[in-house]
Protein backbone atom coordinates (compact mmCIF):
# COMPACT_ATOMS: atom_id res chain seq x y z
CA UNK A 1 0.00 0.00 0.00
CA UNK A 2 1.42 3.27 -1.29
CA UNK A 3 -0.02 6.07 0.44
CA UNK A 4 -0.10 9.62 -1.08
CA UNK A 5 0.75 12.89 0.57
CA UNK A 6 -0.80 16.24 -1.40
CA UNK A 7 1.49 18.82 0.34
CA UNK A 8 3.90 18.49 2.52
CA UNK A 9 3.84 21.92 4.80
CA UNK A 10 2.67 21.11 8.65
CA UNK A 11 0.00 18.14 8.32
CA UNK A 12 1.96 16.77 5.52
CA UNK A 13 4.94 16.59 6.63
CA UNK A 14 3.51 15.45 10.63
CA UNK A 15 1.21 12.97 9.18
CA UNK A 16 4.34 11.45 7.44
CA UNK A 17 6.58 11.39 10.37
CA UNK A 18 3.49 9.99 12.20
CA UNK A 19 3.22 7.30 9.62
CA UNK A 20 7.38 6.52 9.41
CA UNK A 21 7.25 6.08 13.13
CA UNK A 22 4.40 3.74 13.32
CA UNK A 23 6.12 1.71 10.84
CA UNK A 24 4.48 2.60 7.47
CA UNK A 25 7.50 2.33 4.56
CA UNK A 26 5.81 3.58 1.27
CA UNK A 27 5.10 6.98 0.78
CA UNK A 28 4.80 9.47 -2.33
CA UNK A 29 4.81 13.13 -1.23
CA UNK A 30 3.64 15.69 -3.66
CA UNK A 31 4.47 19.27 -3.09
CA UNK A 32 6.20 22.45 -5.46
CA UNK A 33 6.88 24.74 -2.48
CA UNK A 34 9.95 25.49 -0.49
CA UNK A 35 11.32 25.32 2.95
CA UNK A 36 10.87 29.10 4.55
CA UNK A 37 11.59 30.33 8.11
CA UNK A 38 7.93 30.69 8.70
CA UNK A 39 7.48 26.96 8.65
CA UNK A 40 10.01 26.27 11.44
CA UNK A 41 7.09 26.29 14.28
CA UNK A 42 5.13 23.09 12.68
CA UNK A 43 6.97 21.41 9.89
CA UNK A 44 9.38 18.59 10.09
CA UNK A 45 11.90 20.84 8.81
CA UNK A 46 15.03 22.18 10.40
CA UNK A 47 16.72 26.01 10.22
CA UNK A 48 19.86 24.58 8.36
CA UNK A 49 17.21 23.21 5.53
CA UNK A 50 15.25 26.67 4.85
CA UNK A 51 15.39 27.05 0.42
CA UNK A 52 15.17 23.54 -0.37
CA UNK A 53 12.72 21.52 -1.74
CA UNK A 54 10.37 20.24 0.64
CA UNK A 55 9.72 17.14 -0.85
CA UNK A 56 13.50 16.36 -1.14
CA UNK A 57 14.30 17.49 2.59
CA UNK A 58 11.24 15.74 4.39
CA UNK A 59 12.56 12.20 2.24
CA UNK A 60 15.76 13.01 3.85
CA UNK A 61 14.26 13.59 7.34
CA UNK A 62 11.82 10.41 7.16
CA UNK A 63 14.76 8.39 5.93
CA UNK A 64 16.68 9.01 8.98
CA UNK A 65 13.81 7.72 11.03
CA UNK A 66 13.58 4.68 8.80
CA UNK A 67 16.45 3.73 6.43
CA UNK A 68 14.04 1.35 4.79
CA UNK A 69 11.09 3.45 4.01
CA UNK A 70 10.60 3.86 0.15
CA UNK A 71 9.62 7.49 -0.54
CA UNK A 72 8.64 8.36 -4.16
CA UNK A 73 8.72 12.76 -4.29
CA UNK A 74 7.14 14.98 -6.87
CA UNK A 75 8.13 18.41 -6.72
CA UNK A 76 4.97 19.50 -9.12
CA UNK A 77 2.09 21.61 -8.69
CA UNK A 78 -1.37 19.67 -7.78
CA UNK A 79 -3.63 20.32 -10.65
CA UNK A 80 -7.17 19.25 -12.20
CA UNK A 81 -5.14 18.26 -15.29
CA UNK A 82 -2.72 16.41 -13.19
CA UNK A 83 -4.14 15.03 -10.38
CA UNK A 84 -5.39 11.23 -11.08
CA UNK A 85 -2.40 10.43 -12.94
CA UNK A 86 -0.02 11.76 -9.75
CA UNK A 87 -2.21 9.73 -6.92
CA UNK A 88 -3.07 6.76 -9.36
CA UNK A 89 -0.81 4.21 -7.68
CA UNK A 90 -2.15 5.50 -3.78
CA UNK A 91 -4.43 4.46 -1.87
CA UNK A 92 -4.99 6.32 0.52
CA UNK A 93 -4.75 9.80 0.14
CA UNK A 94 -3.85 12.56 2.58
CA UNK A 95 -5.12 15.99 1.46
CA UNK A 96 -2.25 18.62 3.47
CA UNK A 97 -2.73 21.44 0.84
CA UNK A 98 -2.97 25.41 2.01
CA UNK A 99 -5.60 26.38 -0.01
CA UNK A 100 -9.47 26.15 0.18
CA UNK A 101 -9.79 25.67 -4.22
CA UNK A 102 -6.62 22.93 -3.78
CA UNK A 103 -8.29 20.85 -0.69
CA UNK A 104 -11.70 20.68 -2.50
CA UNK A 105 -10.10 19.64 -5.85
CA UNK A 106 -9.04 16.33 -3.87
CA UNK A 107 -12.26 15.91 -2.28
CA UNK A 108 -13.80 15.74 -5.66
CA UNK A 109 -11.49 14.20 -7.45
CA UNK A 110 -11.82 11.08 -4.84
CA UNK A 111 -14.70 11.31 -3.48
CA UNK A 112 -16.16 8.84 -5.15
CA UNK A 113 -13.75 6.82 -5.95
CA UNK A 114 -12.54 3.60 -3.90
CA UNK A 115 -9.45 5.72 -2.65
CA UNK A 116 -9.59 6.75 1.30
CA UNK A 117 -9.16 10.66 1.53
CA UNK A 118 -8.62 12.13 4.94
CA UNK A 119 -8.46 15.73 4.90
CA UNK A 120 -7.84 18.79 7.01
CA UNK A 121 -9.93 21.69 7.93
CA UNK A 122 -9.55 24.16 10.64
CA UNK A 123 -5.92 23.53 12.21
CA UNK A 124 -5.40 27.23 13.31
CA UNK A 125 -6.07 28.55 16.69
CA UNK A 126 -5.08 27.36 19.98
CA UNK A 127 -7.80 25.18 21.13
CA UNK A 128 -7.56 21.44 20.56
CA UNK A 129 -10.86 20.53 22.59
CA UNK A 130 -12.81 21.39 19.04
CA UNK A 131 -11.00 18.77 17.07
CA UNK A 132 -13.44 16.30 15.66
CA UNK A 133 -13.63 13.99 12.97
CA UNK A 134 -16.04 13.87 10.11
CA UNK A 135 -17.11 11.18 7.35
CA UNK A 136 -18.83 11.78 4.11
CA UNK A 137 -18.05 8.52 2.14
CA UNK A 138 -14.75 7.66 1.64
CA UNK A 139 -13.77 11.12 2.94
CA UNK A 140 -12.41 11.92 6.19
CA UNK A 141 -12.01 15.08 7.54
CA UNK A 142 -10.35 16.23 10.99
CA UNK A 143 -10.23 19.45 12.91
CA UNK A 144 -12.28 21.98 14.30
CA UNK A 145 -13.71 23.18 11.05
CA UNK A 146 -14.13 26.35 11.76
CA UNK A 147 -10.44 28.18 11.98
CA UNK A 148 -8.64 29.35 9.11
CA UNK A 149 -5.48 29.93 8.70
CA UNK A 150 -6.03 33.54 7.28
CA UNK A 151 -7.35 34.93 10.44
CA UNK A 152 -5.93 32.50 12.80
CA UNK A 153 -2.28 32.01 13.47
CA UNK A 154 -1.30 28.27 13.21
CA UNK A 155 0.62 26.94 16.31
CA UNK A 156 2.37 23.58 16.50
CA UNK A 157 0.19 21.54 19.05
CA UNK A 158 -2.54 22.15 17.23
CA UNK A 159 -1.04 21.13 13.54
CA UNK A 160 0.26 18.20 15.31
CA UNK A 161 -3.05 17.16 17.36
CA UNK A 162 -4.90 16.93 13.60
CA UNK A 163 -1.95 15.41 12.23
CA UNK A 164 -2.38 12.40 15.07
CA UNK A 165 -6.15 12.15 14.10
CA UNK A 166 -5.29 12.15 10.48
CA UNK A 167 -2.42 9.25 10.92
CA UNK A 168 -4.88 7.28 13.58
CA UNK A 169 -7.21 6.86 10.61
CA UNK A 170 -4.84 5.98 8.29
CA UNK A 171 -3.28 3.45 10.30
CA UNK A 172 -6.92 2.07 11.26
CA UNK A 173 -7.56 1.64 7.64
CA UNK A 174 -4.69 0.05 6.53
CA UNK A 175 -5.17 -2.73 9.56
CA UNK A 176 -8.68 -3.49 8.23
CA UNK A 177 -6.99 -4.26 4.58
CA UNK A 178 -4.12 -6.12 5.24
Amino acid sequence: MMIGIAGAGGIGSNVAVNLVRSGVTCLKIVDFDRIEPSNLNRQFYFADQVGGLKVETLARNLTRINPEVEITTVVETITPANIESLFADCDPIVEGLDNGDDKKMILEQFSSGKSLVVSASGIAGLEVDTITSRRLGNCHIVGDMVSDCSTNRLYAHKVLAVAARMTAILLQHGTQHE
